[in-house]
């Protein structure tokens, strides 16, 4: 599991390599501090409160590719289960926060994913400077 990066997956850089070519521009891996946890979005428009998530297939159980291991299930199940636990339990603190939050998928096109957030963006108000 050490060779599994925590960032800067190559589904993560084509996202951000996307939305940089629409012009627009965002932090990544931004500590966001919440009252249970520290969160860390792949992709974070500050401005607008915007958390960007690419999950994994596999460790985020991708109801399309996402697979069960057939071996040592007593740990794999419990340990895929917490992660999506985690991620909903994340989506509802920081919508509690104030904050809107995407989540795609590593196998989505990383120009229809950089489509859907450029539409949040334009849809979210922009606070004043």
């Amino acid at each position: 599991m050490r060779a599994n990066p925590r960032r800067d997956t190559k589904p993560e850089i084509a996202l951000r390599s996307a939305l940089h070519r629409r012009g627009l521009r965002f932090r990544k891996d931004l500590p966001i501090r919440l009252p249970e946890r520290v969160v860390r979005p792949d992709v974070v428009f500050t401005r607008q409160r915007l958390a960007v998530f690419v999950d994994g297939c596999f460790w985020h159980c991708c109801p399309i590719h996402g697979n069960a291991p057939k071996t040592n299930t007593g740990y794999w199940g419990p340990k895929l289960q917490r992660n999506v636990d985690r991620d909903h339990a994340v989506n509802e603190q920081l919508r509690a926060a104030g904050w809107t939050v995407l989540r795609a998928w590593e196998h989505e096109q990383p120009q229809e994913v950089a489509k859907s957030v450029e539409g949040a963006l334009r849809d979210l108000p922009t606070p004043a400077s």
